[in-house]
């Protein structure tokens, strides 16, 4: 049996290439007479600059840029083909911020770093500037990136993570501001904020993009880059065509993805999902091994998803998960593989 390993990053604790390791491990010992073609993935989100680097051959660039925090941060970058791949996460991630400090910089922290990112990449004399959404500390809506921006740019593309737009309930504050230490009361703060800034900049560019899909990516940033003109891609496409991962599923019997937390934002764009709907289109079976499953069976099987396993369930808890990240994932990619032999 021919399977692509093609998993996402797992929130903080596994790169996309060390969780693919960590599964054909596993994977190997459960069914060692299996052919596995390792394909690590990443959406807008955190580790796109890391995977387009290994997929295209690229050599690293770096830049020092604001933090989210406002403090200097070196980002990585690449070119390839007078194009610049840049990441939001690489300047203004929420991995840059200390737990404990989150509640208390949530309302303040500031995607300048972006600006000065896509500046850089215009000194660099690129035609267009891919730049990767998702995994933020920021819900300021893109404002820090316009004060930096001046004069004239390439052309921009945002490459979101997710669907969801600016405001409302699935909005940036609402649904990614408790992730980032915002309560109910800065939630609606930063929500009345984003309302007002909506208001003001859909005045200036003479178009109201608020609940356009992936305004609301990487705390409204992809709101403020549509408000500039960019084109708006999935993250996923811009990583599936520099991996050529469509190719390798071509020819697989079954497809093994993954990430942190399947749950419900799974479903509206992010990597996983895209990965199955490309095995089912040519009618492969497709697999998730996540450190955390709260989709349902019939959810996961209307986006394509054949099977969907927990590393916590299968440790017995998240702490144990959590013990031994890539030994653990390997255990639960051992134990499906024999299913599958």
């Amino acid at each position: 049996m021919r399977v692509v390993i093609a998993p996402d990053s797992f929130g903080g604790t596994l790169t996309a290439a060390q969780a693919a390791s960590a599964i054909a491990t596993g994977w190997a010992r459960g069914a060692p007479g299996h052919r596995l073609t390792l394909c690590p993935l990443a959406d807008g989100g955190t580790g796109f600059v890391e995977v387009l680097l290994a997929a295209l051959g690229a050599e690293p660039r770096s830049t020092v840029v604001t933090g989210p925090l406002g403090e200097p941060v070196s980002a990585r970058w690449l070119v390839h083909d007078g194009v610049a791949y840049l990441e939001s996460a690489e300047a203004i991630g929420l991995h840059l911020v200390p737990a404990e400090r989150r509640p208390e910089v949530c309302e303040t922290a500031t995607t300048r770093g972006v600006g000065e990112l896509v500046l850089a990449a215009r000194d660099a004399g690129v035609s267009r500037v891919v730049i990767g959404l998702g995994g933020s500390a920021t819900t300021d809506g893109g404002r820090g990136l316009l004060e930096v921006l001046s004069g004239p740019l390439p052309d921009l593309y945002a490459a979101i993570d997710v669907e969801n737009p600016l405001l409302g309930p699935h909005g940036a504050a609402a649904t990614f501001g408790p992730q980032k230490g915002a309560d109910a009361a800065a939630v609606a703060r930063l929500e009345a904020r984003l309302l007002a800034w909506a208001n003001e900049l859909t005045t200036r560019c003479g178009q109201d993009l608020r609940d356009e899909p992936g305004a609301g990516a990487a705390g409204g940033l992809g709101f403020a880059l549509m408000a500039m003109g960019a084109a708006v891609v999935a993250g996923t496409q811009v990583v599936r065509a520099a991996t050529r991962v469509d190719d390798a599923i071509n020819h697989a019997d079954l497809v093994v993805t993954g990430e942190g937390s399947f749950d419900w934002q799974s479903l509206r764009g992010k990597l996983v999902t895209a990965v199955a709907g490309a095995a089912a289109e040519r009618e492969v079976p497709c697999v998730v091994l996540a450190g955390q499953v709260s989709v349902g069976r019939r959810q996961a099987g209307s986006v394509g998803v054949a099977e969907a396993h927990s590393v916590a369930e299968h440790t017995g808890s998240v702490e144990s998960a959590l013990a031994d990240p890539a030994g653990t994932l390997a255990d639960l990619a051992e134990h499906v593989a024999r299913q599958w032999r």
